[in-house]
């Protein structure tokens, strides 16, 4: 399931917990530099579009377009793998936690280098899925589900970026599936599961499975247990990272 039929089966409530994080925010649009004109690819509601910049946004989903703010930036329907526009018709273009549910990846990355004289990319690195102990202990087989997805590397490597990490603060307004990692009483909370797209990659039973153990090992202190180092970071290195070119 990639992209638009992904979110148009789990995006209807996304909005709720999928939220700009500010401090993320931050590095995304520094490192977009002094562009002007900003292509943003696989857009879906908005977040993280600079509102001090001329910003376009593609999207495949209708269900994800629909949810856009009357104020946000125009919004095509479209996807990564063939974009509308003109060599360099934009001063950078930007693809935030959307490139792992491209069916091609490289290519969708290629095409934003084609089109763009910047590329600005926030993903995760799925070669280091097992240093989040939701899928370390709650969710084994996830990274199975990745084989065969290029690597972080790879992704680097097609469009001559540079790779750099991106800690989540303690208390990240931004939903994602890292994102409340000293906050695991979240995860218990199906509104927060929806707006997170690995539930419904992994699916009901395993997803039922890991809020059940999860809820046993918060009520008898296991989870703190084994979780103690983190109780006092302000930040966690988890493999988010921006690819810059």
């Amino acid at each position: 399931m990639f992209s638009a039929q992904l979110y148009d089966t789990i995006g209807a409530t996304y909005t709720v917990t999928r939220r700009t994080e500010p401090r993320i925010a931050a590095r995304i649009w520094a490192a977009l530099g002094d562009a002007r004109t900003v292509l943003n690819v696989g857009a879906g509601s908005g977040s993280y579009e600079p509102p001090d910049r001329h910003v376009l946004a593609v999207e495949p989903s209708a269900l994800m377009r629909s949810q856009r703010q009357p104020d946000a930036a125009p919004c095509v329907a479209g996807s990564a793998r063939n974009l509308p526009f003109d060599d360099q018709s934009f001063d950078a273009a930007m693809a935030l936690s959307t490139v792992h549910h491209w069916q091609d990846p490289i290519a969708g990355l290629r095409e934003m280098r084609r089109v763009a004289r910047r590329v600005v990319v926030f993903t995760f690195d799925a070669g280091d899925l097992g240093r989040f102990w939701l899928t370390r202990d709650y969710l084994p087989d996830l990274p199975d589900l990745l084989v065969g997805r290029p690597s972080l590397t790879e992704l680097a490597r097609a469009i001559g970026a540079r790779v750099e990490p991106v800690p989540i603060p303690w208390d990240c307004a931004d939903g994602f599936f890292e994102a409340y990692w000293r906050r695991p009483e979240a995860y218990l909370d199906e509104s927060v599961r929806r707006g997170i797209s690995v539930w419904a990659r992994v699916g009901p039973d395993a997803e039922q499975r890991a809020v059940q153990r999860l809820r046993d090992d918060l009520a008898s202190g296991r989870w703190a247990s084994r979780n103690r180092d983190l109780l006092d970071l302000d930040a966690a290195e988890l493999g988010l990272r921006l690819l810059i070119a």
